[in-house]
């Protein structure tokens, strides 16, 4: 096995902690890396300090954002009596791409999951809640993802939540636009035709 320099054996070893990078993409990144512009290298490595510096969490939603509140609490343009509560802050930009929602949304970082120790306490549910206690939300849209996980956050949230005046739904699910329904499975199959509408 090749030995590296060692400040170069150290980039490779932080950049494999990324998600999704193995050891071969780790030394490629490296490489690339090394054989960049000192501007380059420089920049990079300010724009990673500067996201672990400059980013907080959102104290109305949770989302990922330079300033507090996030730019869609703060909007004077949107709904904030309609609530969408997603997993992650990564799941804020499928719905935005829609132009179709104009509420706000309150970020989870995660879902229930006993299997790895994560229950309510870890997830953040206690500013949602101070949200709805207030009076100040109609309807609370839970999006989570349609896993295991997933939906069993979203059955924990609904009982939670569950109060006079407020409306607290699910996204739909079912078959995806462009497939074919005989490669559906079954469970797809049954939030179709759970989830159908009139035309």
């Amino acid at each position: 096995m090749s030995r590296f320099a060692e400040p170069l054996a150290r980039l490779i070893e932080e950049l494999k902690k990324l998600p999704g990078i193995g050891s071969k993409s780790a030394q490629r990144l490296a490489f690339h890396i090394l054989r960049s512009s000192n501007e380059d290298a420089d920049a990079l490595a300010i724009a990673v300090r500067d996201v672990k510096a400059s980013l907080v969490l959102c104290s109305e939603c949770n989302n990922i954002t330079d300033v507090d509140p996030c730019v869609y609490c703060s909007s004077a343009t949107r709904n904030l009596r309609q609530v969408c509560v997603v997993e992650e802050p990564t799941n804020i930009a499928s719905i935005e791409k829609t132009k179709h929602f104009n509420g706000v949304y309150h970020v989870l970082h995660g879902t229930l999951s006993p299997l790895h120790g994560i229950g309510p306490e870890q997830l953040r549910i206690s500013n949602l809640m101070r949200r709805v206690e207030s009076n100040q939300v109609d309807e609370v849209i839970i999006a989570t993802n349609p896993t295991v996980e997933g939906e069993a956050t979203a059955t924990y949230l609904s009982g939670r939540l569950r109060r006079p005046g407020l409306r607290v739904t699910r996204i739909a699910m079912g078959i995806p636009v462009g497939s074919d329904i005989e490669y559906a499975d079954e469970i797809t199959m049954l939030k179709a035709m759970q989830g159908r509408h009139d035309l």
